[in-house]
Formats: structure tokens, sequence, C-alpha cells
């Protein structure tokens, strides 16, 4: 027996929390935080990294809504928090477009390092993986090693780390060990040509099978 859903943000309608110039539901977690609650996010904002990464990402937003890529907003970005030193840690099925990445970060006077996923070299079988589960079994594999990338960069004394199409869980790894921020370039997704929101915009369509309940 299924339980009943939790209502969430994504069943409110109105968005008042943008702009107020509506109504909450009465399920809003916005009018149901506590003064406690609201304190304690408060204090975490008050750290001076905190503040200054909130400022800048508004800044920016309010200046360039709709103006510059992705690529453009994260230099930009970094220079106003005056970032030099750029980590890349990207996959290295995806080496040349981290390569192109890093061209432009040196054309914009910044620092790139880049250290790919298979960093290290290790063998799949050494992290505990059985030789059915490689790509081409029986043979030498690297495994992914998104720990030693983030070891690797924060050894370079990165000040801004990019994600460049690490896959899902490797990049949830990298990000809990980097000691630099981290903001992600591209979001692996082999079927949809990295472009994972397709999925979403065709679950009417080619993709209603997402939809389907698993029996």
């Amino acid at each position: 027996m299924k339980s009943e859903p939790v209502l969430s943000c994504t069943e409110c309608k109105g968005n008042n929390c943008y702009r107020r110039d509506g109504k909450y539901p009465d399920f809003c977690l916005t009018v149901n935080l506590s003064e406690e609650e609201i304190k304690k996010v408060r204090q975490i904002y008050a750290d001076e990294e905190n503040r200054r990464i909130m400022q800048t990402a508004a800044f920016i937003e309010g200046k360039y809504y709709g103006q510059l890529t992705r690529v453009e907003e994260t230099i930009k970005f970094a220079r106003k928090m005056g970032m030099n030193k750029i980590g890349i840690a990207a996959c290295i099925g995806l080496i040349n477009e981290a390569r192109i990445f890093a061209r432009i970060v040196r054309a914009k006077g910044l620092n790139p390092y880049c250290v790919v996923c298979k960093v290290g070299s290790v063998d799949k079988c050494d992290f505990g993986l059985q030789e059915e589960m490689k790509l081409k079994p029986y043979q030498f594999e690297a495994a992914c090693n998104p720990i030693l990338q983030a070891e690797a960069l924060n050894r370079e004394n990165t000040e801004l780390n990019v994600v460049i199409g690490l896959c899902v869980g490797h990049d949830i790894l990298f990000n809990k060990y980097s000691k630099a921020p981290v903001t992600t370039l591209i979001t692996k997704d082999r079927v949809l040509a990295h472009n994972p929101t397709a999925a979403l915009y065709t679950v009417n369509s080619y993709y209603k099978k997402l939809l389907e309940e698993d029996k």
C-alpha cells in the first residue's frame, strides 16, 4: 500500500515565494518554516565565503540575465570572486570539451588545471568490481577515480573546480572531497548528447515510458 505523498514545491501552482503577488498554499514550506530555522540559515550565509558567492551569483544574474552562456558566466563568476586557478574535473570521454574550455579559460587570463577521471589508472577490479561489470571483461579497464581527482586539484590549490561530464555518483564523490567550491559545466547524459533536460521536455512524447510506474 502506497503512503500519501508529502506535498512540496512541485505541487505549488503559484510560486508566490518569488514575487509575493499571490497566495501561499497551506503546505508551503516558506510559511511553515520556524524562526529558528530561518535564523540558522541566515547565520550560515553570514560566513564570508558564502556571502561572497551569493552576492556574486546575484550580481551576474542581475547584470547579464539571458546574455551570457554558462561558459561565460563561469568565467565572470571566477573573475568577480578574484579566483585565478581554475580546476577542471573532466570525464575522459569529454577531454576534447575540457581542452576547449581550458583554452577559453587561458584566453580570459585565468589559469586552468585539468584532471581526468581515470587519474591513477586503477583497474576496476581493485575497487571490488567483478570482471563482468567491465565494458570489456578480462582486460585492464581503469575505474573512474573522482576522489583522487578532487585530491589532485586540492594539491594544486585550485580556487574554483568545474565539473565536465562526471558520471552520476562520481560527481557526488568529487563534490564531497573537493576543497574548492564546485560548479558544473556539463552534466553527463550518454543517450541525449549530455542534455538531460531533453528527457523532461519530451516526457509526453518520445519519453513517455519515464512516467510508467515500475512493476
